[in-house]
């Protein structure tokens, strides 16, 4: 019955279009999933690469997959019980696999071909998103809109040629640097090098404007947040963080950035990982950590030892739960510093191995938004917080592209000047 209710109300959207901050009118198949979703970061994808060599037909996603072991959490019934209108699925290929010779980009273009493999095999639920414009049209169908964002610039191999090349195969943003430092932009998990950016990446942000192609700070150092800040001319986005003044963690957005972010126009997209929530989940995590690293000191041979060791030590020290209410925290927050017009969501789920608790899967953003009601947020506060606010950065950003293109293509530096400043 929910779902013949949800496809009727998808059916009688499907004409009214919206403002850029409220997208189209809310599907109003219930109070809870009226807010359309256009989240900033699922690793959908990889899994399909880590579980099944990239082959769709052992996983289909027409049915819910939240039995498997480890769970899944994304499939299209549960995408269309989160509100999700727009997902921009993350090509990602972790840096350690890349072995730094010319064809690397090769692997981030097999993980675009898995998306576009996926709405070419669910045509009726989605559709490829280019453009603002695209997503609108997806809506207008009831379609969720399928965007592709590339998670570290290791993908564009220190060259502008690719970058260009990437974008015309279909990436609408990139995270300059994934979980190590490049030889442009230095990672927030990785000893800087550079202080930020150098010249190369700032003409490596330049492009990514001139291209229509949005800058994304996730993964990136305070420094390389303010170098980006200081060069582009389209707002940015974070796909994935949150605030650090509520959880100290590198990964998470400093309230000297999101004091930028009114003039820039850019977007936090909030994320669930349990970590970047709460802070007595990060202090666990590092704890963890140490124990392990002691323990493989103590007894580099016998990891069977150390198994046992660990589960001691987790039995004295129970992991903390993280909650929706925590992450509702990290909203308040963004919206104190920055404003309303700043906040996004990223859920990273199937990126992530543990979840917020209320927030499992990529069915229960509305859950997220009742709570916001609770504290006093307004139905266009959670329209736009839902994807109004990242659908105006990326209006934004293609009209800066459009007068940006006239201008002369830049060039790659030569290669011993890359990483000298």
């Amino acid at each position: 019955m929910r779902s013949k209710l949800l496809n009727l109300c998808v059916m009688s959207a499907a004409a009214m279009l919206a403002s850029s901050v409220a997208l189209v009118q809310p599907i109003e198949a219930a109070d809870t999933n009226k807010y359309m979703v256009i989240d900033g970061h699922n690793d959908l994808p990889w899994q399909y690469r880590e579980r099944f060599g990239n082959r769709l037909a052992p996983l289909d996603v027409a049915k819910r997959q939240d039995d498997l072991d480890p769970p899944l959490h994304t499939d299209l019934p549960r995408l269309r019980e989160g509100g999700v209108g727009a997902q921009f699925w993350s090509v990602y290929v972790p840096i350690e696999a890349y072995g730094g010779a010319p064809g690397d980009a090769s692997l981030v273009l097999t993980q675009m071909d898995v998306v576009r493999r996926l709405v070419e095999k669910y045509p009726d639920d989605l559709a490829l998103a280019m453009t603002a414009a695209d997503i609108r049209s997806a809506s207008a169908e009831g379609k969720i809109g399928s965007l592709m964002g590339i998670e570290g610039g290791h993908a564009i191999e220190n060259s502008l040629g690719t970058l260009r090349s990437l974008y015309a195969a279909g990436a609408r943003y990139m995270t300059l640097t994934h979980s190590k430092g490049l030889a442009w932009a230095d990672s927030a998990t990785d000893a800087p090098r550079h202080d930020g950016l150098t010249s190369f990446g700032e003409t490596v942000v330049r492009e990514m404007n001139r291209l229509g192609m949005l800058v994304d700070l996730s993964h990136v150092t305070e420094a390389t947040m303010h170098d980006s800040l200081d060069t582009v001319t389209a707002p940015v986005i974070f796909s994935h963080s949150s605030a650090r003044a509520v959880a100290d963690h590198p990964r998470n957005v400093p309230d000297s950035v999101l004091k930028r972010l009114p003039k820039n126009g850019g977007v936090v997209m909030v994320t669930f990982v349990p970590g970047y929530i709460s802070q007595d989940r990060r202090d666990w995590d590092l704890a963890r950590t140490g124990e392990q690293a002691g323990l493989k000191a103590m007894y580099p041979h016998d990891e069977e030892k150390r198994s046992q060791l660990l589960t001691t030590w987790e039995s004295a020290h129970p992991m903390p739960e993280v909650t929706l209410a925590q992450v509702a925290d990290h909203i308040d927050h963004i919206r104190k510093v920055a404003g309303l017009e700043h906040i996004g969501v990223g859920g990273d789920f199937d990126g992530i191995s543990a979840v917020v608790k209320g927030l499992e899967d990529v069915s229960t953003y509305p859950a997220l938004f009742e709570e916001l009601k609770a504290r006093g947020y307004s139905d266009a506060d959670c329209d736009a917080i839902a994807g109004g606010n990242v659908l105006r950065a990326l209006e934004e950003s293609e009209k800066v592209a459009q007068r940006l293109q006239r201008k002369a293509l830049a060039q790659d530096p030569p290669k011993k000047m890359l990483g000298a400043e």
